[in-house]
């Protein structure tokens, strides 16, 4: 067996413990295979395996692995999305993670409609309040949503995304994940006109099981499926 057919079925055994473990059924969980930096024939193999989604963090490079692997994988952007990049991959994507201010909103609404098409997307929400992380704030969140409901027919939001501090205190990001649950529960029986809340995107490689156990829906992984990675070329 190679060793990422070894990593995934780790993964999927860890995806069934961590939903056991709270009475979730494991099937509600998708395992998303984040492939920065993840050549295209290592992401075949992935597929070959079991992944049906992957995520990457720059528009370009979902642009150019598209082009090679095409519809044989859903395509999420997950990284923090520029506006003059909107346009690399309006045509592609399934589900837009990073939808974080108005102004992206606008961009994405307006590309999406030049194409006669919907787009998913889930808002990032910065619960920690880090000064390095992108997001809304969980105050301002219910104003934006029901901004960009009103504004922009062509975005569908569909659930929120976030990213834990980037701690050993398993206490500190549990803590982030239930209130992340707390507020999309809120959101959600707000019944807002154009909003379906589905989705919670949380936990990536060292905090996976955690999101799970805390409600998440989507988690991303790229570590314990692809191996460490060099993140500087």
């Amino acid at each position: 067996m190679s060793d990422i057919s070894v990593r995934i079925d780790q993964v999927k055994s860890n995806i069934r413990d961590a939903s056991n473990k709270v009475n979730r059924n494991p099937e509600e969980v998708l395992l998303l295979g984040v492939t920065k930096t993840v050549d295209v024939d290592v992401i075949e193999e992935a597929l070959e395996y079991g992944i049906t989604d992957v995520g990457e963090n720059k528009p370009q490079e979902l642009q150019r692995k598209y082009g090679l692997i095409g519809n044989r994988a859903k395509w999420h952007q997950i990284g923090t999305l520029q506006t003059n990049k909107v346009k690399y991959i309006i045509d592609k994507v399934d589900l837009i993670h990073s939808l974080d201010r108005m102004g992206l909103a606008e961009e994405i609404n307006k590309r999406a409609d030049s194409i006669g098409r919907d787009i998913r997307c889930l808002v990032q929400v910065n619960v920690s309040k880090e000064e390095t992380k992108h997001g809304i704030y969980v105050e301002d969140l219910e104003t934006f949503i029901r901004e960009c409901a009103d504004k922009f027919k062509r975005i569908k939001i569909v659930g929120l995304m976030t990213m834990a501090p980037d701690s050993d205190d398993e206490d500190e990001v549990r803590a982030i994940f239930r209130k992340l649950k707390e507020v999309f529960e809120n959101i959600k029986n707000m019944s807002i006109e154009g909003v379906e809340m589905k989705e919670l995107s949380m936990g990536m490689s060292g905090d996976y099981q955690i999101a799970i156990e805390e409600g998440s829906t989507i988690i991303r992984v790229g570590t314990s499926i692809f191996g460490k990675r060099n993140y500087n070329i």
